[in-house]
């Protein structure tokens, strides 16, 4: 049996108004690009339209009844998003996106180094946020961009050493004990490769990094949109993700982390809402996760991505997960049978999540995309923030198919009829 009938998946494209428009000359739009960013549905752009036209205020800041109504909005997103992935409220800082969420941690451990920049914090805690010479960071070659340069800027400020886990021919990661050892401090990870599709096995990662008492970040931006998230079955310390991969808004991404290393960390941007007391001379801080959250927040964002997660909720994020297998089991199928095309990444559809990459021999992946386009249908080429893996892949670029709820059959078989044209167009034997 589907994951959604074909009824409730009618019903699920109806709920998202840029589905119905037409692009190149009238064509139907066949979105298959949702790992850049997906779709929002109507309760999403109704949540934010109707918090701007009854409640706007800035948030924490106003004693009058707007501003009481837009604190209560804010914080009660707060308490759904952290209920979507199992935590408590204060354990949920809003940030701008993933790659904030990211790099807020990269620049606290940085910070934490600086005199009485952990003044009053347990000193265990305190001790695992600091970071020098001799000690090391440990990434994968599969990173985003985003979970990677604030690491290696890391590294550069402290004088860290930047290591990485390597990926095996078939997609996924090698053995994190060669590489995780008794100088490594923070272990940050993708638990769904934006490129590969792989959903990798968090286990053995954070295994490997409690063995020799460091951190673990996941950069869970492509698995939050695509299957249940729980950070206490996970056991990391922290996970970052962004709003606009789960049809939530733009300008919202979301950073969990254990609440005793929250309130070690120093902060990365200071100036208003974020402060207990402040002097001419010096200031303190607001306990997380007012301390990371300087200046009026985006509080429309962030009702918005509660709306989001209600909505994913609501269709129940194991039928999501399956959903998403079946369809890339499908395509998989489609493009198996297509020699002039190479898929990368794993084989198997129960190892991948969200996205089929691949080349068409003797055609740069540019070409690929612009033939598609030309049809209606919307992929990601280029090495998608990923320029690492592709050198170690051996290809430039590739192009990409992505998922979300939305997309059905139909919408990968649209995909592959303009696919079978890549070789006429260019003169090549199919």
């Amino acid at each position: 049996m589907s994951a959604f009938t074909e009824d409730e998946l009618a019903r699920i494209r109806a709920d998202f108004p840029v589905l119905s428009r037409t692009v190149r000359d009238g064509r139907p739009l066949v979105y298959l690009d949702s790992g850049a960013t997906a779709q929002k549905p109507w309760c999403v752009l109704d949540a934010e339209r109707e918090y701007y036209s009854t409640h706007n205020a800035a948030v924490h800041r106003g004693a009058h009844q707007l501003a009481e109504e837009a604190t209560e909005a804010f914080e009660g997103a707060r308490a759904t998003v952290a209920r979507f992935i199992g935590a408590r409220p204060d354990e949920v800082v809003f940030t701008k996106n993933g790659t904030e969420a990211i790099n807020l941690v990269a620049y606290a451990m940085s910070n934490a180094g600086a005199p009485g920049a952990v003044e009053g914090a347990d000193p265990e805690v305190a001790a695992r946020l600091r970071l020098g010479p001799g000690d090391e960071i440990v990434v994968t070659e599969m990173e985003h961009h985003a979970n990677l340069v604030p690491w290696q800027e890391l590294a550069r400020r402290t004088g860290a050493t930047l290591r990485w886990i390597g990926v095996t021919d078939d997609g996924h990661l090698q053995d994190p004990t060669t590489v995780v050892g008794e100088r490594t401090r923070i272990l940050a990870f993708t638990q769904v490769s934006n490129v590969l599709g792989t959903l990798n096995d968090v286990a053995p990662l954070v295994a490997a990094a409690r063995a020799v008492g460091a951190l673990t970040l996941v950069d869970a931006c492509q698995s939050v949109p695509h299957l249940p998230v729980d950070v206490t079955a996970l056991g990391v310390d922290f996970l970052a993700f962004t709003g606009h991969k789960v049809i939530g808004p733009s300008g919202i991404g979301v950073l969990w982390g254990r609440p005793e290393l929250l309130a070690a960390m120093p902060p990365f941007i200071t100036g208003g809402s974020m402060i207990e007391l402040v002097h001419m001379e010096s200031s303190t801080y607001a306990p997380p996760p007012q301390r990371f959250e300087a200046g009026v927040p985006m509080a429309a964002q962030a009702v918005g991505l509660a709306s989001a997660v209600d909505y994913l909720t609501e269709l129940g994020m194991d039928r999501v997960h399956q959903h998403d297998t079946e369809l890339t089991a499908y395509c998989l199928e489609q493009l198996a049978g297509r020699p002039w095309v190479r898929v990368v990444g794993p084989a198997a559809p129960a190892d991948r999540v969200g996205a089929v990459a691949f080349t068409v021999e003797g055609i740069h992946p540019h070409d690929v995309g612009q033939v598609l386009d030309d049809r209606g249908i919307a992929v990601r080429t280029g090495h998608h923030c990923a320029w690492p893996l592709h050198r170690r892949l051996g290809i430039p670029a590739s192009t990409r198919a992505s998922f979300s709820v939305y997309t059905d059959r139909a919408d990968i078989d649209a995909f592959v009829e303009a696919l079978d044209t890549v070789p006429g167009v260019f003169g090549m034997t199919a």
